[in-house]
């Protein structure tokens, strides 16, 4: 269902039933993996798919960013120049 790279990837299942009585199948809440890393100051253009670019070699973990920060709308991160942000070391 996700791919290898997905932070859902080895995400459980679980089943839900809905107010309409239906049961259908959900991804189960993730929690966040205790991470530490390295203090990165965003520039000019940065996305998070560009700084997962840079620094793992690839765009689709931007999601390890995300992790490792507590911002609650991932763009957020680097919505502004020159913000301090946590780098995961993998």
């Amino acid at each position: 269902m996700f791919s290898e790279s997905s932070r859902y990837y080895r995400q459980k299942t679980v089943d839900v039933v809905t107010k309409d009585g239906r049961t259908v199948k959900a991804v189960a809440l993730r929690r966040l993996p205790a991470v530490s890393g390295k203090a990165a100051v965003t520039k000019g253009n940065d996305r998070l798919d560009i700084i997962a670019q840079r620094k793992y070699g690839d765009p689709s973990r931007f999601w390890y960013i995300t992790d490792a920060n507590t911002e609650l709308q991932a763009n957020d991160l680097v919505r502004e120049t020159g913000r301090s942000i946590r780098l995961p070391e993998q």
